[in-house]
């Protein structure tokens, strides 16, 4: 008997559109109804009724804040809602920056959309409903390719992708 795959939680985080993709693999995403800062209430509300459950997630995974997008102050609230909540229910997560994602899905650290869509589509054979649900997918499988490695048929370069990574360590956050 084979031990179980490790519970991954895969969070492309946005205050408009949450990509996730649940430790089973299904991918969702999360369009908030509310306006203003009421939308980080629902954001977290949401996640912590659907997602923080028992068994809770061995992992979290992000996709790290972009380091000169206009849009980085609005996602930073967003990050600082949500690492708040997998801190509280003592959930590692580890976060990946844009272009190392995109570096594991498709080789290329500038690879848009429709590469990382595609590339999802050659090695796993799915099509998630839009491009935040695909980050969110390959940020599952980053962390899985982390804690037991990849079912993926994936080329070793991208993988070694991962290794600038700061993981976290003995359940504690990264760095």
């Amino acid at each position: 008997m084979s031990a179980a795959r490790p519970r991954v939680l895969g969070l492309d985080l946005s205050i408009t559109a949450t990509g996730v993709a649940l430790p089973s693999g299904d991918t969702y995403t999360l369009a908030p109804t509310t306006t203003g800062d009421a939308r980080l209430v629902e954001i977290r509300d949401h996640l912590a009724e659907h997602l923080i459950q028992v068994p809770r997630p061995d992992l979290a995974v992000l996709e790290d804040l972009p380091v000169h997008a206009r849009a980085a102050g609005i996602t930073g609230m967003v990050h600082g809602v949500v690492r708040t909540l997998l801190a509280d229910h003592h959930i590692p997560y580890a976060l990946i920056p844009p272009a190392t994602l995109k570096a594991f899905a498709t080789g290329r650290g500038t690879a848009d959309k429709t590469a990382m869509a595609l590339a999802l589509y050659k090695r796993a054979g799915l099509e998630p409903g839009d491009d935040n649900q695909v980050d969110a997918w390959w940020l599952r499988e980053a962390g899985l390719v982390h804690l037991s490695g990849s079912l993926l048929n994936l080329p070793a370069a991208q993988v070694r992708r991962l290794n600038q990574v700061p993981w976290p360590t003995s359940g504690g956050q990264a760095a």
